[in-house]
């Protein structure tokens, strides 16, 4: 059983105590095509180095630039935006202006299809959606780089504010908006949207309803962490790509599935009940005739 969060750190699992895992660590480096060198999730002072981290026996990505490993979801995303045997070039974190000049946010990464004098003549927009944390990470990451080697198996189970993913704000606070800011723009270009997104997160997402990729507006690029025991290290691969409509989806992720009224009144009437026995004057008025 597995008693500490940390999957992944600067890169490698915490059992790594290879000579490139060590110097990662010792130099705080990132091996996922960050815009700079070193990692710089948090504070670039101070990163965060947790790429990822265990939710039970899964391994659930945190990081967006752990995404990056081998730009496979470029690839994938290339083949769902344009014909087969375009030439296409990424473009990373692209601004999106609304009709009135208004910033609705960057593109995580701009897929361009260009011909052979490199115009551009087509284009895509691919989101890439880690997931947050509750809980908190950074005291065990610390904990663990004062003495990795000492610390690859350390237990942190019965710690305070065990870190855990967070996918109901991850869904709701930003892939959600994400998708309706920018995606509802790009919808009115007619132009595609690729979400790339751990599977973990994915499963927790309404069913979608699914389609044939020519029809499709969106497509879900839905990805695993895989172990290799041989070297100890791992590898991003493509779980499956599902393939939907924006409005259809964007209706199910945004909308909540009603309970029973009747426990929500049970819950009215034990505050009406405690609010009354504890106010002998209760600040209650009778309302009267709207006319």
């Amino acid at each position: 059983m597995i008693k500490q969060p940390l999957a992944e750190v600067f890169g490698f699992p915490t059992t790594n105590l290879s000579s490139e895992a060590e110097h990662c660590r010792a130099n705080a480096l990132c091996r996922f095509g960050n815009k700079v060198p070193k990692c710089t999730k948090d504070k670039a002072n101070k990163p965060l180095g947790v790429c990822s981290i265990y939710d039970g026996t899964d391994v659930v990505i945190t990081c967006p630039i752990r995404f990056r490993e081998q730009w496979l979801i470029a690839e994938d995303a290339a083949s769902f935006f344009f014909p087969k045997g375009s030439k296409w070039t990424t473009l990373i974190e692209v601004r999106l202006k609304d009709k009135y000049g208004k910033s609705a946010g960057n593109i995580d990464v701009a897929l361009c299809s260009y011909n052979d004098r490199g115009k551009v003549i087509g284009f895509g927009a691919l989101e890439v959606q880690a997931v947050y944390i509750s809980g908190n990470v950074r005291n065990p990451f610390e904990h663990y780089m004062e003495a990795p080697e000492e610390r690859t198996k350390m237990d942190w189970s019965a710690r305070p504010n065990y870190p855990k993913p967070d996918y109901l704000s991850s869904s709701r606070k930003r892939l959600a908006p994400q998708l309706i800011f920018k995606g509802g723009i790009l919808k009115a270009w007619g132009k595609k949207t690729a979400v790339a997104l751990n599977r973990g997160f994915f499963n927790t997402l309404p069913t979608l309803q699914e389609i044939e990729p020519e029809r499709a507006d969106i497509a879900w690029l839905v990805y695993d962490l895989v172990h290799d025991k041989k070297c100890d290290s791992f590898s991003l691969k493509r779980w499956k790509a599902v393939y939907t409509k924006f409005t259809e989806s964007l209706e199910k992720i945004t909308r909540s599935e009603p309970g029973n009224v009747r426990d929500f009144v049970e819950v009215l009437q034990e505050k009406v009940d405690e609010k009354l026995d504890n106010n002998h004057s209760p600040d209650t008025e009778v309302i009267g005739a709207p006319f």
